[in-house]
């Protein structure tokens, strides 16, 4: 397959918004997907990352806002004439067509001469290696079987741009990352323009050149996967990118963007990320691989640690994964690479680097899910 004909230099979303009932669902998102680019929109159901693809697609008027490539609205054209691919979750495959035919559909819509249908085609069932499986309708494949086909489907027409919806969510743990892989070789051998939404914030570290977060219909922030793993804007970024330790606290001491928080039974050094000022509430994020148990061996006790209980130890491979609790009952996730006995008190150390310091957000309770509100309560 040749890389895409209809190619441009950037598609613009200049505050694209969406509503439902007047309920706010997107709002205010600005991006600039270049050329080429792989783009990841994450964040949890219901952030509105979809309704985002669906508004790009074409699926959904939007309520505000404009989307522009090389300066020309395309947010006015219907989902046909856009010229980008779709990939659903669900595949959206006939049940009543092989694979070739399933796959040649779009190219047949567009009236493209038939020997050129059939190059096509082949070559685009020799890309997701399915060879062996052209003929057989897709019941007959399995699930990863079938998303391929929906890729291909998707990439034969050589769309400008390739919009993919949770494309991995149906498929076992293995295949996920099979198709991660596969997924990222094609965007990179074919040179599309990718626009992928997922909740994984794993699938989106390892395949997108750039992460858009959403929460709440809001973008959090956008950078490359090292920006936003080493350097979240806020501690809703942060819990998303792995930073399972969000701990609320208050400021005891400042020195430059160096502080020490605590509460009667704790004392930490960490990062404060924006300003804060002694007596502020603040929330402190740290990922488990950060928070390590002292080895039993180690003379002395080492600076900036914390006492816990040892509640459950499971093992991960080369290390352990150990949940504890402090003195004052808060539960911690961290990583060991001994595996310290239930019921005993270990001292937990971690890089002040790596103890992330945001102001505390007033939380409010109503606005959350169900899940959200019984965790920010455990959290509080």
């Amino acid at each position: 397959m040749s890389h895409s004909t209809s190619t441009f230099d950037s598609l613009q979303l200049k505050n694209v918004g969406r509503s439902f009932g007047g309920q706010d669902a997107l709002v205010g998102l600005n991006l600039t997907i270049r050329q080429g680019e792989f783009i990841a929109l994450l964040g949890p159901s219901g952030c509105g990352k979809s309704t985002a693809l669906n508004c790009i697609a074409g699926l959904l008027p939007l309520t505000h806002g404009e989307i522009l490539i090389d300066a020309e609205r395309v947010d006015l054209l219907p989902a046909e004439r856009r010229d980008f691919g779709m990939v659903f979750q669900n595949y959206a495959l006939f049940p009543h067509l092989t694979v070739e035919k399933n796959i040649a559909f779009g190219l047949q819509m567009r009236k493209v001469p038939k020997p050129e249908i059939k190059r096509r085609v082949a070559e685009a069932i020799a890309l997701v290696k399915l060879e062996q499986h052209a003929t057989k309708l897709p019941g007959q494949l399995s699930g990863g079987q079938q998303q391929r086909v929906a890729i291909a489907r998707a990439v034969v027409v050589e769309p400008r741009l390739v919009l993919m919806d949770e494309p991995l969510s149906n498929l076992d743990a293995k295949l996920r990352l099979e198709m991660r892989t596969e997924i990222r070789r094609l965007h990179l051998a074919l040179g599309l323009t990718t626009l992928y939404v997922t909740h994984d914030q794993e699938e989106a570290l390892s395949m997108a050149d750039r992460l858009v977060v959403l929460r709440e219909g809001r973008v959090q922030q956008i950078g490359t996967p090292e920006e936003l793993h080493n350097s979240p804007a806020n501690a809703h970024v942060a819990d998303f990118m792995g930073y399972r330790n969000l701990i609320d606290l208050t400021v005891t001491a400042v020195d430059g963007s160096a502080v020490t928080i605590g509460d009667h039974a704790l004392s930490l050094r960490g990062t404060a990320c924006e300003p804060v000022a002694v007596g502020a509430r603040v929330r402190a994020a740290i990922r488990p691989e950060d928070l390590l148990v002292v080895p039993p061996t180690a003379s002395a006790r080492g600076d900036n640690t914390v006492s816990a209980t040892v509640t459950v130890v499971e093992y991960h491979g080369r290390e352990f994964a150990v949940g504890v609790t402090t003195a004052t009952g808060r539960s911690l996730h961290v990583r060991s690479d001994h595996p310290p006995v239930v019921g005993s008190t270990v001292e937990l150390t971690a890089d002040p680097a790596r103890v992330l310091v945001f102001p505390s957000e007033a939380i409010d309770l109503d606005s959350l899910s169900v899940d959200e509100r019984e965790l920010a309560e455990v959290r509080q």
